[in-house]
């Protein structure tokens, strides 16, 4: 399995009851074929707008680990204790999640 094909989604309820989208994944970019890609992005949207985005330090083949940034990141987000800014969850995507 690898996060170009199957990317990892969750669903986040922030304590003000708007709903976010976390996804860790290889992004489209309409320009390189996503078999070309590298890149592993954290996105967090609500309603189809991307509010923050950031790279992450995981290849495309680190699925597992991509599966605990974002529940990690989630629960940041439903807590209370991390924003929905690229700013906030950019150290937590600079770090293999434990």
């Amino acid at each position: 399995m690898s996060l170009r094909g199957e990317p990892v989604e969750l669903q986040a309820t922030l304590p003000d009851g708007r709903e976010a989208r976390v996804f860790v994944g290889v992004p489209d970019d309409p320009y390189i074929p996503r078999r070309e890609l590298d890149t592993v992005d954290v996105e967090i949207s609500f309603d189809g707008r991307v509010a923050a985005a950031v790279n992450t330090i995981l290849e495309p083949e680190q699925d597992h680990e991509a599966r605990l940034l974002a529940r990690e990141i989630v629960a940041g987000l439903e807590s209370g204790e991390l924003e929905p800014t690229a700013a906030a969850i950019e150290p937590l995507a600079d770090r293999l999640p434990s």
